[in-house]
């Protein structure tokens, strides 16, 4: 299952950690261990718990990000 399937259900901290490392193609134990927690999906992971993204995860990360940095533009210009 890919990260956007499960991004609605992930912690804020969670979905900020991603959106803060977009170009990260394994995923820490720890992020892992979080998406696990909120959604009980188990990815792959290898021997020291860590999982390997996908192309396609890492263009939805990579888009989220953007989308991210976008939105924070435009509300930092309304601000001015």
């Amino acid at each position: 299952m890919g990260i956007d399937k499960v991004w609605d259900r992930l912690e804020p901290e969670t979905r900020q950690w991603l959106i803060d490392n977009p170009g990260c193609k394994i995923l820490p134990r720890a992020v892992v261990a979080a998406i696990t927690k909120a959604t009980g999906v188990e990815f792959d992971q290898d021997r020291h718990g860590e999982t390997l993204l996908s192309p396609a995860d890492c263009d939805f990360i990579r888009t989220a990000a953007n989308l991210d940095d976008a939105r924070r533009s435009e509300a930092s210009s309304q601000r001015s």
